[in-house]
């Protein structure tokens, strides 16, 4: 395809009004919400297409609410504890039932704790009963002809017991929308195929999936289809056919093989391609058929957000209903983000609260990392023409997660280590309702965030180079007058991460200069970089001659990547991070990792919980197990004076 065939976007246009503008063409069209007739007993998440009315009264005879007997309430006056009064069998009560229908002349029900049976046939009765005690009247919980659900009301579980009581066997509802979903991309693999390299697998079409089913849709995946013009022609034309609504995924850029915009014109009619927003811009918008055609592009991150905020409010369109409730809070930023003024921009955020209020660390903005919306608690939209938010300013933050949850969360900022992700699950487990969420700025990140109390804890290893000791030192000058505590948790060590079998023969750090090898490296404020820093400084080495020295990766376990993947011949981690990868270890240091805390938030319900967990035996063991580990002294508590 030549340069000037390739794609072009019509326009950015506004994302409110994008999706003002494509609903509206969809009205315009005339498509037609269709609807039809179930059973009641399986209407549960259909959203009904007509209100529904009782066609009885239920209960539709008195009934008695309790077990004990029914009499009539005027005999029953003046009954006390000095002046009983008696009643006989059928001539003045009977025994009853809960929902036993009261027919005259009775017109009370006492329960049967609050009688005292004399002798067969024969009750005391110590109180008196006021008429309609304990009586469930006709139409107490529905009246024939009165409104039980409006239209347009999605259906759950205990309305379905209502439409039941009220006698109501089918309901006019909206037909789920059938949405096909077209993977597409010659690189893009099934996850049962072989591994291949330059293989990219197929995770998004079964998040849509997913994402239709959880809105109440229909999903329907079709195989992936390569990058050949004729070959999505001729599957767009077949999943248009068997749908309510087509969604292509991959193909909406502007690259020579990005085919989607122009099958789309050249089979039906493009409203729009190219939406102000990030991740997610080169979204298409139109129609074949009289029918909604959307294409996506590939990025995971991107693929989500454009799924999320375009089809998902078509779909609940169609369904019936409005863009359904987005539970929205305030947030304090622990750091600053910077944004183009050209995009609204979408960022994934960690969520906590401490100190009562909630606090939001952007995770990774990356357009292609998946795993950024797993660890997500809350999208938080960075306006277009603002340049993004300071540290300390109140952003809106839309929830992805039950804000109680997030209120039972441990922030931890700082320092990354597996062990930290292994107490997280469980300590999850173990107290069935904490959660530890953990962001990984490095050590000094975290002091600072404890500082500024925006984390419950801070994950440290700072080596002090003249006492020779790690982190209490560094606390003390970084937070004096602060009541800080350190909890243990590990001994580490650390050293080179290198492949397996040292091919290139490494022995040292100077054998990694003199060799010209490729180096990679932490982020600044990261302990392990404070540890190379000693190290260098120690062997007499000058960082500039140290290649890949820039390179900054913020895990021990994206160093040990690297080197596994051959983007590096070695890297400073954690020995555990090389075992998990299969590689070679070269110990430099046994190093201190624990937790900064402030004293008075050790009485926390939650972090009570962290301690308890710190003490479990089979934890232990599996963190010993990961390899490179003491734990003798685990769960420990230092007070810093």
């Amino acid at each position: 395809m030549e340069k000037n065939q390739r794609n072009i976007y019509l326009k950015s246009v506004e994302f409110e009004e994008a999706l003002k503008s494509y609903r509206e063409a969809i009205e315009k069209r005339g498509i037609r919400r269709r609807t039809r007739r179930i059973s009641s007993k399986e209407a549960l998440h259909f959203v009904t297409a007509e209100p529904v009315f009782a066609l009885d009264s239920s209960p539709n005879f008195s009934a008695a609410a309790m077990d004990g007997i029914a009499t009539v309430s005027h005999k029953t006056m003046g009954a006390s504890e000095t002046r009983p009064v008696f009643l006989k069998e059928e001539e003045d009560f009977v025994y009853i039932n809960t929902g036993g229908v009261i027919k005259h002349p009775y017109d009370t029900v006492i329960m049967i704790e609050d009688v005292v049976e004399l002798n067969e046939g024969q009750l005391e009765i110590r109180k008196s009963a006021p008429c309609w005690q304990h009586i469930r009247e006709i139409g107490e919980d529905v009246v024939e002809g009165e409104l039980i659900l409006p239209s347009r009301h999605r259906i759950r579980s205990m309305d379905i017991g209502a439409i039941l009581a009220g006698r109501v066997k089918e309901i006019t509802v909206y037909d789920p929308p059938r949405v096909g979903i077209l993977p597409t991309g010659s690189e893009i693999t099934d996850v049962e195929a072989p591994k291949a390299e330059g293989r990219i697998i197929d995770s998004n079409s079964h998040m849509f999936r997913g994402m239709v089913e959880e809105v109440g849709g229909i999903a329907k995946t079709y195989p992936v289809t390569p990058d050949h013009y004729e070959a999505l022609r001729e599957q767009i034309l077949k999943g248009v056919e068997e749908n309510d609504v087509f969604v292509i995924n991959a193909g909406s850029s502007a690259g020579s093989k990005d085919f989607t915009a122009s099958i789309i014109r050249e089979l039906g009619d493009v409203l729009i391609h190219g939406v102000a927003i990030k991740p997610g811009k080169p979204i298409i918008l139109g129609f074949i058929n009289n029918k909604p055609v959307i294409g996506i592009p590939g990025y995971p991150v991107s693929a989500y957000v454009d799924f999320k905020y375009f089809v998902e409010p078509i779909l609940l369109f169609l369904m019936g209903i409005g863009e359904e409730h987005k539970e929205m809070i305030m947030a304090q930023m622990t750091r600053r983000v910077v944004s183009s003024l050209k995009h609204l921009e979408f960022v994934r955020v960690k969520l906590g609260f401490v100190k009562n209020r909630f606090v939001a660390t952007p995770l990774n903005r990356g357009a292609g990392v998946s795993t950024s919306l797993v660890k997500a608690d809350g999208m938080m939209p960075i306006p277009k023409g603002k340049e993004g938010f300071d540290q300390g300013e109140q952003v809106s933050v839309e929830l992805l997660k039950p804000k109680e949850a997030i209120k039972n969360t441990i922030v931890s900022v700082g320092s990354h280590d597996v062990v930290m992700d292994l107490i997280g699950d469980y300590l999850q487990s173990g107290s069935g309702k904490t959660r530890l969420s953990s962001a990984h700025v490095g050590s000094f990140g975290g002091i600072l965030a404890l500082k500024n109390r925006e984390c419950h804890i801070a994950p440290m290893h700072i080596l002090d180079e003249k006492e020779g000791t790690y982190n209490v030192e560094r606390i003390k000058k970084s937070l004096p007058n602060e009541s800080i505590v350190l909890i243990s948790l590990v001994k580490r060590s650390q050293g080179l991460i290198i492949p397996k079998g040292n091919p290139k023969g490494i022995k040292d750090l100077k054998d990694v200069v003199q060799k010209g090898l490729q180096f990679v490296n932490r982020q600044r404020g990261a302990g392990t970089r404070i540890l190379l820093e000693f190290c260098l400084q120690r062997e007499e080495i000058n960082p500039c001659d140290l290649i890949g020295y820039d390179r900054e990766l913020t895990t021990h376990t994206s160093v040990a990547a690297a080197v596994k993947w051959g983007t590096a011949d070695v890297g400073l981690g954690v020995y555990s991070a090389a075992k998990a990868m299969d590689l070679d270890f070269l110990p430099l240091e046994w190093e201190s990792y624990d937790l900064a805390i402030r004293k008075d938030d050790l009485e926390l319900e939650m972090i009570q919980a962290l301690l308890m967990t710190l003490k479990d035996p089979v934890l232990r063991e599996k963190i010993l197990a990961l390899g490179g580990y003491n734990v003798k002294t685990m769960g420990q508590i230092t007070v810093i004076d």
